[in-house]
């Protein structure tokens, strides 16, 4: 075989044995290993062909990731593998390996090499009636606890995660970063790699989080149509009517029913009028004037994306259930009791586990693709 430094030809040198664990025991495995006398690199063919990084077999590396991804390591290796495959491994060995396979499926999603599923899904790309959207974006964040100096406690850091799915909520997919821009444009490839080529076909659904709109217009497109999740907007009025009226529990159910009712039926810019030809009482505190002030601006800024009675009609949604939801769901693994990370234990534990949860055939079609390592 030839040299892959310097192409001069590397010869057979002899056969080395390597010690592999398999669902059914350990194994020994005979590989020939080759040298090359010009720039001194060794070759192990047998192990590139297979993905061979450490003793867990091929087959067994997707069981150890994931126990790994759906429990903390300790419990992964002395309940979850020990109780469904009678395999004995060390906490750092489930820890290991799954940060290492969780890094090298990041690095194939930061090059926009997407994962495909075993099975085809065709309802991504399926003909929608009326003006119903190939598939929805979503894109929030939650904080992740983190390790500082000498295993002790360091402010959170924000872990931002995306969806795509379809409008029947049948088919998802997770993405996760703690990059804004790099997880915004993995959205892009993800939304190409399922064959959504216009980005007319998505709608972005988000709350009022800072950048979050932006970053989808930075890599999808400045047209992206953009929803305001109807939940967060009516949290605000929610919010200021507990400043203002909050000893008057008559007067601020009152106010809230009405300012959420024009919000819903007639949209943002009917309530922003509303909202403008309001007075304060003359004795309305410095406090109280401050947040009418921001109320007024958050709306004044989300006005472009505040037309609930449009959307509805067209049969849009207009909450960001679906990404609160897969925020809980990644951050299970990530939040549990006592847990802290560094960045990159958190961030391929994170991406295994939003795989995970995009589907089974999604995760079998990440193991059964050819494998390359993590640069």
């Amino acid at each position: 075989m030839n040299c892959e430094h310097c192409g001069y030809v590397a010869k057979f040198h002899s056969y080395q044995q390597r010690r592999l664990v398999t669902a059914h025991g350990a194994v020994k495995v005979r590989r020939a290993y080759y040298y090359c006398g010009r720039c001194h690199q060794s070759y192990l063919p047998y192990d590139d062909a297979l993905g061979l990084v450490d003793e867990i077999s091929p087959g067994l590396r997707p069981l150890v990731c994931l126990a790994g991804t759906i429990a903390p390591f300790t419990e992964a290796a002395e309940d979850v593998l020990k109780r469904f495959s009678g395999v004995r491994l060390s906490a750092s060995t489930v820890l290991r390996t799954t940060e290492g396979e969780g890094e090298r499926l990041r690095a194939q999603l930061k090059e926009g090499r997407m994962v495909e599923p075993t099975q085809a899904e065709p309802l991504w790309t399926k003909a929608r009636e009326n003006e119903q959207p190939a598939a929805y974006v979503g894109l929030d964040a939650f904080s992740v606890p983190m390790q500082g100096i000498r295993a002790g406690k360091a402010e959170h850091r924000m872990l931002y995660t995306a969806l795509l799915y379809t409008p029947d909520k049948e088919h998802t997919r997770y993405l996760v970063d703690f990059g804004l821009d790099a997880l915004a444009e993995q959205v892009r490839a993800q939304a190409s790699a399922l064959g959504i080529k216009l980005v007319s076909q998505l709608i972005a659904v988000t709350d009022g989080g800072n950048g979050l709109e932006e970053a989808l217009h930075r890599y999808l497109a400045l047209d992206l149509t953009t929803i305001l999740d109807w939940y967060h907007a009516a949290e605000h009025l929610c919010d200021f009517a507990k400043v203002w009226l909050g000893n008057d529990d008559q007067a601020r159910e009152a106010w809230q029913t009405e300012v959420k009712g024009i919000l819903y039926e007639r949209g943002g810019e009917a309530l922003l009028a509303h909202l403008h030809a309001t007075e304060l009482p003359a004795a309305t505190s410095a406090v109280v004037r401050e947040e009418w002030r921001k109320l007024i601006g958050y709306f004044e800024n989300n006005r472009h994306r505040t037309d609930y009675p449009s959307y509805l009609r067209k049969g849009w949604d207009i909450g960001s259930g679906p990404t609160e939801a897969g925020c809980k769901i990644i951050g299970e693994r990530l939040k549990g009791s006592g847990m802290r990370w560094v960045e990159d234990g958190a961030a391929t534990v994170a991406t295994l586990r939003a795989l995970y949860v995009s589907g089974g055939t999604l995760w079998d079609g990440f193991w059964s693709q050819p494998h390359r390592l993590a640069a």
